[in-house]
């Protein structure tokens, strides 16, 4: 199941932060601001990318972890139906139990004799 296909997200309903990424980079993280924070508003959800160097990128995947995120919060497992045992399967069952109880009861004998 593809997460990108299935949710539509409205742009109204996102919220867009950058922010600089933690972490070793030197210059280059220290000036730029590619970590992305993206918040839901209606859900309350929050994802961020910092992974990349390139906030594009880092936008793209934390948009992806929304769509992912809002797919599992939207999916409702189908409610199990219980199945039946008919009466000669449950008949069945108990023989093979009884075969099986026979055969160890004439191991014990055996045994201790």
């Amino acid at each position: 199941m593809s997460a990108n296909s299935a949710i539509n997200i409205k742009k109204s309903d996102i919220e867009i932060e950058f922010y600089r990424s933690s972490g070793p980079g030197g210059q280059h993280k220290n000036k730029t601001a590619t970590a992305v924070r993206i918040r839901h508003i209606p859900t309350g959800i929050v994802v961020h990318a910092s992974e990349r160097r390139s906030q594009l990128q880092n936008r793209k995947i934390a948009m992806e972890r929304l769509s992912t995120a809002l797919a599992k919060r939207a999916f409702k497992p189908k409610k199990r139906i219980p199945t039946v045992i008919s009466g000669a399967r449950k008949r069945k069952r108990l023989e093979e139990k009884r075969k099986i109880a026979m055969k160890k009861a004439l191991r014990r004998v055996r045994e201790e004799g």
